[in-house]
């Protein structure tokens, strides 16, 4: 056996859509560099305008969009965060409505994007649209929740909602912007 069929035994298959993610991530670097107007706002200092909002929903998805539900924290409000790019980090500028939130008790739903092995997740980020990839991130931090449950959450492709006490991360190491904590299920 040649190390060549090895390998070949040795990887997954991949599928279809982690060579679409791969290409999309490509064309969008590719449509960056070609701009001049986009690459400028890309450097270091400037309002950094690809990758922000809460994410893209994939028409052909299975899962419908999230609607917004009264008493549960707009996915639109979390993502109207400015950032700004400074050396090897990307600096958030919450509005007034977001800083508003933080060391309050609030609800978020979302699409549950687990963080350990298992059924049943203690330790999850919440994205605001349905992850379509297994190879990639489905939002910026603008759309992801990271949380910490009281009790484990089973994992579920439907929309899950917490309650929980939220935090808005202005240098958190991992690059997120919210954090729930001490979170339980909570009706929609």
């Amino acid at each position: 056996m040649s190390s060549r069929t090895v390998i070949a035994i040795a990887m997954p298959r991949l599928p279809a859509s982690a060579f679409a993610c791969l290409a999309i991530g490509m064309a969008a670097a590719t449509f960056v560099a070609a701009d001049p107007v986009r690459a400028q706002a890309s450097s270091p200092g400037t309002a950094i305008p690809m990758g922000s909002g809460p994410g893209y929903h994939d028409p052909r998805s299975p899962f419908k969009p999230l609607q917004e539900v009264e008493g549960v924290v707009s996915w639109k409000l979390l993502s109207s965060v400015t950032v700004k790019a400074d050396k090897s980090k990307v600096i958030p500028t919450f509005p007034s409505g977001v800083l508003a939130l933080d060391k309050r008790t609030v609800k978020v739903q979302g699409f549950m994007m687990p963080l350990e092995p298992g059924d049943k997740q203690s330790h999850f980020l919440l994205s605001s649209v349905p992850t379509s990839c297994s190879f990639c991130v489905p939002a910026g931090p603008e759309g992801l929740v990271e949380v910490r449950s009281k009790t484990p959450v089973r994992y579920t492709l439907e929309v899950v909602t917490v309650e929980g006490q939220m935090a808005v991360l202005n240098d958190d190491p991992y690059g997120m912007f919210y954090r729930v904590t001490q979170a339980v299920p909570a009706a929609r």
